[in-house]
């Protein structure tokens, strides 16, 4: 099937066919054509089924080519990292239409989220305090609203959300098209849904008790040892295969501590978490998704905004605090039908807490694997080479070989290294010798010598014989290119003129 064939406007599957994507998920193909019509809808499917796209499509084809300015679609999602998400891929849809999405979310200055306002933008994607904060200063007017959508309505619950919600819902019109998704149905979200929505038809993309660990996941399960576990966590990242990684802590610091031990180790890691300013949140997100850092390290409130579909490995470093927090972290990997790996460490002190989600889940594995960085069964699991270590090696410097060096080196009468207390550059002591045929120390300035008659400027027999041009071979004064003659100094005992050497 194509998304022609799900009556999609031609400009959208252009859109799309340029970004590769071709062929509609299921949640897709069973939603666009309901919502097409105007059905309200209950979307449930599990995260990184392409939910986005499902209601994405419709509100757009629904608004029309030439949309008029104003806002006439809101899109309410949890979470920073999921506005954008979002609101990269309708802005990605919409590329070929007169149609203008904008972002609106806490952590970001006001004044670009309000020039996009005032410009006419027709889609607005938002998190709820922002949304509201803007609504009650009158520069947000949702009373145009035609097309509302509700995504991962469940975190909205988990996160106090559901007041905000309401208010939202109450200052748009009640003949709204609306659709709600969510990956699981508490009972406040049907609630909810039985409050603000008209006759809604309730469509799983898979039975919610069916398949909730995916079959192109596997799931490894160790006890680890909490002082090995970066180390273990480095020889996985060399993993036959390993694409990108996403590694999940329980708090802002382990996650912050992880990130500089990793990149010094030479990994090449970001961090995502909430002692981070928006900005860097952003930046981390975006070299992440473009290549430039094949590793990043997330606490779970940024979990639900990697909407990436090559992360091949997903490694709790801290186990999670119940199975749906697992299968929202596994669910990072394994996307778009691609195989991925999710790797669990449990600590002594946390073996509860897997019982629990090893029953909710069904995976037959009470008691986790004891592992360490050593252990052999680690390295054949995940096809680690035999040997890794838990530094990458470095790249050796390659070592410049220096010009030689032909007698007493000078350059336009300056010396790349110094000489301190006669000694030359080469660390030889400089001596020029006497009348009696003792050798004399010769005072150095700047590492070039300073002589004091003719015969000392005169080079000795044995000395090596200076570059051309450095001086002129008798009393003359020296001269540096174009500089004017330099006045010699006469080395002087006691007071008196030192005595002529022969």
């Amino acid at each position: 099937m194509t998304f022609s064939e799900l009556n999609v406007d031609q400009d959208m599957v252009d859109a799309l066919a340029a970004k590769g994507i071709i062929e509609p998920f299921p949640i897709q193909a069973q939603t666009i054509p309901l919502a097409l019509d105007g059905q309200d809808i209950i979307g449930q499917a599990k995260t990184g089924t392409g939910k986005t796209f499902g209601f994405g499509l419709p509100i757009i084809q629904r608004l029309g080519l030439h949309p008029e300015p104003g806002v006439q679609a809101l899109v309410v999602v949890p979470t920073r990292e999921l506005c954008v998400q979002v609101f990269e891929d309708l802005s990605q849809a919409a590329a070929n239409r007169d149609t203008e999405v904008v972002a609106i979310y806490g952590g970001k200055a006001y004044e670009g989220q309000i020039a996009q306002l005032k410009s006419g933008a027709q889609i607005v994607v938002g998190t709820p305090g922002r949304l509201l904060d803007l609504a009650g200063q009158r520069l947000l007017n949702l009373g145009n609203v035609r097309e509302m959508v509700l995504d991962e309505a469940d975190k909205m619950l988990d996160l106090g959300f559901l007041a905000d919600i309401e208010k939202l819902f109450a200052q748009t019109p009640a003949t709204r098209h609306t659709m709600l998704f969510s990956a699981t149905m508490p009972g406040p979200i049907v609630a909810l849904a039985r409050r603000f929505m008209t006759r809604p038809i309730h469509i799983r993309a898979t039975d919610p008790d069916e398949g909730q660990i995916q079959a192109n996941i596997k799931h490894l399960i160790y006890r680890a040892h909490s002082l090995d576990k970066d180390e273990v966590v480095a020889r996985i990242l060399q993993a036959e295969g390993r694409g990108k990684t996403v590694v999940f802590t329980r708090t802002k610091r382990a996650a912050a501590k992880l990130v500089e031990e990793l990149n010094d180790r030479g990994f090449n890691a970001a961090a995502v978490h909430g002692d981070l300013n928006q900005e860097q949140r952003e930046r981390a997100m975006a070299a992440f998704k473009a290549g430039k850092k094949d590793i990043l390290i997330a606490t779970d409130v940024a979990a639900r905004g990697i909407d990436v579909d090559d992360v091949t490995h997903v490694i709790n470093h801290t186990i999670p605090d119940d199975e749906k927090t697992y299968l929202h972290r596994a669910g990072r990997t394994g996307r778009a039908g691609k195989t991925g790996i999710a790797v669990t460490f449990v600590d002594w002190e946390d073996l509860h807490k897997w019982a629990l989600i090893n029953r909710a889940l069904e995976f037959g594995q009470p008691e986790p694997t004891e592992t360490y960085s050593s252990s052999p069964h680690l390295f054949s699991d995940l096809d680690i080479p035999a040997g890794s270590k838990g530094r990458l090696k470095a790249t050796p410097a390659v070592k410049t070989e220096s010009a030689p060096r032909s007698g007493g080196r000078s350059d336009g009468g300056r010396s790349g290294g110094r000489s301190e207390g006669g000694r030359s550059e080469g660390g030889q002591r400089s001596a020029d010798t006497a009348g009696d045929g003792q050798p004399r120390r010769r005072r150095t300035r700047g590492g070039r010598p300073s002589g004091t008659g003719a015969a000392e400027t005169a080079p000795a027999a044995d000395a090596p014989v200076q570059a051309a041009g450095t001086h002129d071979g008798g009393g003359a004064e020296h001269h540096d290119g174009n500089s004017a003659p330099r006045r010699r100094r006469r080395r002087s005992r006691g007071g008196a003129p030192a005595a002529p050497t022969a």
